[in-house]
């Protein structure tokens, strides 16, 4: 079984939050011999907020390696220049997409305040699946996709508001499954293990990952770690998927757990 990690960071220079691991670098290197101990083959790069050359530090990383990394990479979305870089960002080494998190004083209105308009129809054009921190505003990601619906999406960890946990943690579940009516809407079911306080493997928030089985399916649900900010082992978020969820199929946990991720953001492995 192919295994694809959705959600992992790196970084050369800048400042973890302190949700991270507190080291001043996280490198590929590093992050592969993990991933060799407990068997993922593969991780999609998001570029943290923290660092200023987050992209390049990534790019740098899937030259190197680019059977095990591909990137979602961002830039400045109220910068004029950033329109010019849609159409050839491609181009870049890794780059499959893009994701905006919406972290800086200031952006949490963008997705609303017509900021990003402009950026709906540019990466429907060039092809470019956009992730979101979407929390704040799921059903404003219900009207992008009806309006765009060559636009794929995907919600970052399953749409929970920020360091929540356990039965409030999703609060926001109706609103998520909601937008499962949109065949260009996907969710990243990543970091699971740090929204339950019940220990491994985490029985409490079973049903809520069941609810969004049931509504995504397992071509529009990938399986993730969110490893540098994870609190548990990379293994126990791999085999709270591979060997906990009695109702998912081995065809499922294929999809799950790398192969629908890959064909979401076209990248052939």
């Amino acid at each position: 079984m192919l295994i694809v990690d959705a959600h992992v960071h790196l970084w050369g220079s800048g400042k973890p939050n302190t949700a991270h691991r507190q080291i001043p670098v996280q490198t590929g290197e590093a992050l592969i011999e993990e991933m060799d101990a407990i068997g993922v083959d593969a991780a999609v790069i998001q570029p943290p907020s923290w660092d200023p050359t987050g992209n390049e530090f990534a790019s740098a990383a899937a030259a190197k390696h680019p059977k095990r990394f591909a990137i979602l990479g961002s830039f400045p979305l109220d910068k004029p220049e950033s329109r010019l870089l849609v159409d050839t960002w491609k181009q870049r080494p890794g780059m499959k997409g893009l994701r905006f998190t919406f972290a800086q004083p200031g952006q949490d209105t963008w997705p609303t305040d017509g900021t990003m308009d402009w950026l709906w129809p540019a990466a429907e054009r060039a092809g470019l699946p956009v992730a979101l921190a979407a929390a704040n505003f799921l059903p404003t990601v219900g009207t992008i996709a009806a309006r765009y619906p060559g636009l794929r999406l995907t919600i970052d960890h399953l749409g929970m508001p920020v360091r929540t946990t356990d039965d409030a943690g999703f609060v926001n579940l109706p609103m998520l499954l909601d937008l499962a009516k949109y065949p260009n809407v996907a969710v990243k079911t990543t970091a699971v293990p740090s929204n339950s306080t019940a220990p491994y493997p985490y029985r409490n928030i079973h049903k809520y990952l069941r609810q969004i089985y049931d509504s995504f399916g397992p071509e529009r649900m990938f399986w993730g770690s969110d490893i540098t900010r994870l609190n548990a082992t990379w293994k126990q978020c791999l085999t709270l998927f591979t060997e906990e969820f009695d109702w998912l199929t081995p065809a499922d946990k294929e999809l799950i757990m790398g192969r629908a991720l890959c064909r979401w953001i076209d990248w052939n492995l």
